[in-house]
C-alpha cells in the first residue's frame, strides 16, 4: 500500500479557506498531501501521474499575497499532469478558463449565452475607445481575477478620459482587461450557483450593500492592504462576503438557468465551481458574468443552504480518486503534517 499513486493530493495556495475541505477529510482519516503552489516543483522528465487524484484548488488572486509567480507555474504544472494523463480536478482546461475573463466571454459567446457587452484591451489608453460602442456605466477589469482589487467602475466617458490621462488605471497582472458594462442587479442580488460533478449542487443570493457604492469592500480577504478596495463578488469568496456583513441566502434558479450553468461547466471541463448571473434592472434579461472554477463554499451552510457541501465534495473526490476505506487506512504513514 505505499504506493503514492494511491494518494490524494490538494493543490492550494490559500492559507485559510481550505481548512473546512481539509478537516473533512481530516475527520475521515483520509490521507492526503498538501500540496503549497508557491513552494510546488515538478520534473518534467517523470512520465507517471504522482497521485491517484490531484484537486487543483489554486486561486488566481494569489498576487494579491505576494503569490502572482504561482499563477503561471500552475498552468505549467496543470499542462504537464495533463500530458501524463493525470486524474486532476479542475485541470488545465478549467484553470486555463478560470484565469482569463477574455476566454469566459469567448466561451459565452459560443454557447450563445447573454453577458454584459465588452471590449478587451490590453494598454489602459485603448480604454476610452474600447468602451466608446458600451453603455455606460462601465467597469475595466483585470483579465486576471483578484477580489475586485483592480475594477474599476466609471460612470461617464469623461470619467474614464480623465483616469487614462492620470495614468490611473492597472490593467493587472497580465496587462489585458475587460471595458464591460455595468449592469445593476434587479432587487439588489447577484446569484451564484454552484456545480459539482455537472450536477446543481446549490444556490445562493448575495446582497451588496447599496449605501456603499459600488461593491466597497473593507474585509481583509478582499483586499491586499489596509486600503478599501472595490468588492468583486464574482472573486471574491462568499465565506467573506458575509463577513462584510452581506446579506446571503439560499436561491432557487429557474430550470432554464440551471441547464445554461450545466451547459457552461461542461464545455468549461470545470468539475466543482461556480457560475455567476444577475437579472438587470436596466431591462429585466438574465446576465452570466463570471465563471469560477475554485469554489468556495458558503459558511454556515446548514443554516444558509440547508446542509454541509464538504461531504458530498469529498465523496466525489474518493469517487474519483477510486480509494477505499481500506487502501486509506493502509496509507497512513503518508500523512502529511
Amino acid at each position: 500500500m505505499n504506493n503514492p499513486n494511491q494518494r490524494i493530493a490538494i493543490y492550494y495556495e490559500h492559507p485559510e479557506w481550505f481548512k473546512p475541505l481539509f478537516a473533512e477529510m481530516d475527520r475521515r482519516d483520509i490521507v492526503y498531501d498538501r500540496l503549497l503552489a508557491d513552494a510546488h516543483w515538478f520534473d518534467p522528465h517523470a512520465r507517471r501521474a504522482p497521485y491517484a487524484l490531484v484537486v487543483n484548488r489554486m486561486s488566481p488572486s494569489a498576487y494579491l499575497r505576494g503569490h502572482a509567480h504561482a499563477i503561471f507555474y500552475t498552468r505549467q504544472y496543470l499542462a504537464h499532469l495533463q500530458a501524463l494523463g493525470a486524474n486532476v480536478v479542475n485541470g488545465y482546461d478549467a484553470y486555463r478558463l478560470e484565469t482569463s475573463k477574455a476566454l469566459q466571454l469567448e466561451l459565452l459567446e459560443r454557447l450563445g449565452l447573454r453577458y454584459p457587452r465588452a471590449n478587451v484591451i490590453n494598454h489602459p489608453a485603448q480604454a476610452v475607445a474600447a468602451a466608446r460602442d458600451l453603455t455606460y456605466p462601465i467597469v475595466i477589469k483585470p483579465n486576471i481575477g483578484g477580489s475586485g482589487a483592480k475594477i474599476r467602475r466609471f460612470d461617464s466617458p469623461n470619467e474614464l478620459s480623465d483616469a487614462v490621462a492620470r495614468e490611473d488605471l492597472d490593467l493587472g497582472i497580465d496587462h489585458t482587461a475587460l471595458a464591460q458594462e455595468y449592469h445593476a442587479p434587479r432587487d439588489g442580488h447577484i446569484v451564484r450557483v454552484e456545480m459539482l460533478d455537472n450536477r446543481f449542487l446549490y444556490a445562493i443570493k448575495v446582497y451588496p450593500k447599496p449605501e456603499e457604492g459600488f461593491n466597497l469592500c473593507p474585509a481583509d480577504f478582499c483586499r491586499p492592504d489596509e486600503k478599501p478596495v472595490a468588492l468583486d463578488l464574482e472573486a471574491c469568496p462568499v465565506d467573506s462576503v458575509q463577513k462584510l456583513g452581506l446579506r446571503v441566502e439560499a436561491a432557487t434558479p429557474p430550470r432554464a438557468v440551471i441547464e445554461d450553468v450545466t451547459r457552461i461547466v461542461r464545455a468549461a471541463q470545470i468539475d466543482v465551481g461556480g457560475i455567476e448571473y444577475l437579472v438587470s434592472e436596466r431591462d429585466g434579461q438574465t446576465y452570466y458574468y463570471d465563471i469560477n472554477a475554485l469554489s468556495n463554499f458558503v459558511t454556515d451552510a446548514p443554516n444558509v443552504i440547508g446542509f454541509d457541501p464538504f461531504p458530498v465534495f469529498v465523496d466525489y473526490l474518493l469517487e474519483r480518486a477510486g480509494i477505499t476505506q481500506e487502501s486509506r487506512v493502509g496509507l497512513e504513514s503518508f500523512a502529511i503534517a
